[in-house]
């Protein structure tokens, strides 16, 4: 990072840190599903993750709590249920963009 720094300004370095942390956060593709499903909906629990991307509760769980972690997600609790929500909806802007890139990988 020393190079990066060294090239750019403070601020802009900043930014560049901040987006290479989101990017790797979210370098997964149940994660990028989950991120999808939470950009259409204002709030939703693991259960209903679970059954609409078909997967275990323990791997949905695992990827909502490293994502609030990091800061990615919220989650608020309600009774028993713990509701998710994206903390930063420019997130989804972020994916969008390297969706509409045309890559030959």
């Amino acid at each position: 990072m020393e190079i990066l720094t060294q090239t750019l300004d403070k601020e802009q370095a900043t930014k560049l840190e901040k987006a290479a942390f989101v990017l790797k956060t979210v370098a997964n593709p149940l994660r990028l599903s989950i991120i999808y499903l939470l950009q259409d909906r204002e709030h939703i629990t693991v259960t209903e993750i679970c059954a609409i991307l078909d997967a275990e509760q323990s791997l949905i769980s695992h990827h909502l709590l490293s994502m609030r972690e990091k800061g990615i997600l919220n989650s608020t609790k309600e009774g028993r249920k713990v509701l998710y929500s994206l903390k930063f909806r420019d997130v989804v802007k972020v994916i969008e963009c390297l969706d509409n890139c045309e890559m030959d990988i």
